[in-house]
């Protein structure tokens, strides 16, 4: 293996490793020692890397976001015209109960990005922005957002959903507003 290819690597090595500890801990529940152990690497390596944590966490952010619009055009190549139903059922069932490591960027990580510096935003921003244009830009889809604003009112009611039922201890009430908010997004084609 090359060198430049090994180190391409362990970069992404890092990167998966910081947003899965960024995901199950936050920002502040983690440092770079953590990051660089959940990695396999030093901390020197962690710095070839990384100016800092913070870094880290801007690319995780990027690359958890990237992660969500290849999701979102897999859902519509593989379901086509019935892709919004199940990319809404999936997130809603496996994103909702799944562990915090492997969820969703815009589920657990919006409230880190919220207190986070002005660089942080704009690459969520952008993301946020990439994924919803996906959405968008998807086949025709029973109750699938038809526009920019829809797409964000979506994406919002399944975070939203997802991150009220991981909350509550009562199993019950978590399938309640999972069931309640895929009733609400997809309307009649819900059952």
């Amino acid at each position: 293996m090359k060198r430049a290819e090994q180190k391409n690597q362990t970069h992404q090595r890092i990167v998966d490793a910081a947003g899965r500890s960024f995901r199950k801990g936050g920002f502040g529940g983690i440092g770079v020692d953590g990051l660089a152990k959940e990695a396999g690497v030093t901390s020197g390596a962690f710095y070839v890397h990384f100016e800092s944590k913070a870094a880290a966490f801007r690319e995780a952010v990027a690359s958890g976001l990237a992660g969500l619009k290849v999701g979102v055009l897999y859902f519509q190549s593989e379901h086509a015209d019935r892709w919004w139903p199940e990319f809404v059922r999936f997130y809603l069932g496996i994103k909702r109960t799944c562990d915090l490591a492997d969820s969703c960027t815009l589920q657990t990580l919006s409230p880190e990005v919220g207190r986070a510096d002005e660089t942080v935003r704009e690459v969520f921003e952008a993301g946020l922005l990439d994924v919803a244009k996906a959405v968008v830009s998807g086949p025709d889809s029973p109750a699938a957002p038809r526009d920019i604003d829809a797409a964000f009112a979506g994406l919002s009611l399944l975070v939203g959903a997802v991150t009220l039922a991981r909350a509550v201890k009562n199993e019950s009430l978590s399938n309640q507003i999972a069931k309640a908010t895929e009733t609400t997004l997809l309307g009649a084609c819900a059952s």
